[in-house]
This record gives structure tokens, C-alpha cells and sequence, in this order.
């Protein structure tokens, strides 16, 4: 399904990635999400309402917590799997990018230092075909693999960027000669 204005707007900062994370494995309330994130419960609940709205988050039946007070726990719906988010000039995709990697950063911090379990950088030069099969390859190879409810809980990011243009030679471009 490919992701709306409305997804991309509510998927553009990283502390909603957090919140879509920690609510994939059970729910949480508000107050519980804001003590993980360390922030107001007001911000928290504004990431809420906006991961609701777009129903890439669900609220769970309301409970009684603490001192007999009422919470609403909420999960999440994992409707951003397989969301494909467009090329747009706006810089919404763009943003949703930023804030994928933001989050996971931000988990692999908190995670602390034995946490990384492999990571690959490189560069590569690839016509549009190519792009689009090693696209493919990579969705395939993640499929291969379903959720092991008693398996260790990972996170991957995959990320295929362009890179800045470089002149080869800038002393060519400029007219100027040694």
C-alpha cells in the first residue's frame, strides 16, 4: 500500500518510529510511553493522537492502572510494514527517511554497546534496473525470515540513498587552469 500525505506527515519524526517499536511487542498507555522516552506526557500523547489518526496505532479497551486511575494502552498496528513510501517533491519522503534513521539510532544507543549485531556500509554505481531488482532481492531475503515470537528482538534498517554528485574534475568546470 502505498503511504498517503496524512502517513507521511505523521511518520516524519523519529520519536513516533520509538513509539510504533515499543508498542509492536505489547501495549502501552501514554504515562508508560512518555517514562520510556523520556518526555512530557503531553508531547507523547501528541505523537499519539497523530499515530492514531492514521491508524498506524490502535487503542486498546481502557484499564484501570495505578491508584485505580483510567488508562487507554495502545499498540501498534504494524501497517507500516510493507508501506511504500513514494518519491514526492515536498520532502516528506525525505523526512520519513530522516526520522527512520533518527529512531534507530536512538534504539541502538539505548540498547548499549553489545547491542549492534552487524552492520554494512558501502557505495555502489547501478542503473534504475538494477536499483529495482536489489530492491526486490532485499524485500525477499527479509520475507524469508517471519517474526519467531521467542526469537531475539532485532531491529534492521535498510537503506538505499543517492549519493551528492561530484564534479570529477573542478578545475575543469570552473575554466581555471593550473
Amino acid at each position: 500500500m502505498e503511504a498517503t500525505i496524512e502517513d507521511l506527515k505523521a511518520l516524519g519524526h523519529p520519536v513516533r518510529w520509538r513509539i510504533l517499536r515499543l508498542c509492536l511487542d505489547r501495549a502501552f498507555t501514554n504515562k508508560e510511553l512518555s517514562v520510556e522516552l523520556d518526555l512530557a506526557p503531553a508531547t507523547t500523547l501528541r505523537h499519539v493522537r497523530a499515530l492514531v489518526k492514521t491508524n498506524f496505532l490502535v487503542a486498546e479497551p481502557v484499564c484501570a492502572g495505578e491508584h485505580g486511575a483510567l488508562q487507554r494502552p495502545y499498540r501498534a498496528t504494524a501497517r507500516t510494514r510493507g508501506l511504500i513510501i513514494p518519491p514526492d517533491d515536498s520532502g516528506l519522503a525525505q523526512q520519513v527517511d530522516l526520522a527512520v534513521l533518527g529512531a534507530h539510532r536512538t534504539e541502538l544507543i539505548a540498547a548499549g554497546k553489545d547491542s549492534s549485531r552487524g552492520a554494512k556500509r558501502g557505495v555502489l554505481r547501478l542503473r534504475p534496473e538494477s536499483v529495482k531488482s536489489l530492491q526486490r532481492r532485499i524485500q525477499d531475503l527479509i520475507a524469508e525470515y517471519p517474526d519467531e515470537p521467542d526469537g531475539e528482538p532485532l531491529s534492521y534498517l535498510w537503506s538505499l540513498a543517492a549519493r551528492p554528485q561530484i564534479d570529477p574534475d573542478p578545475q575543469e568546470s570552473d575554466g581555471k587552469a593550473d
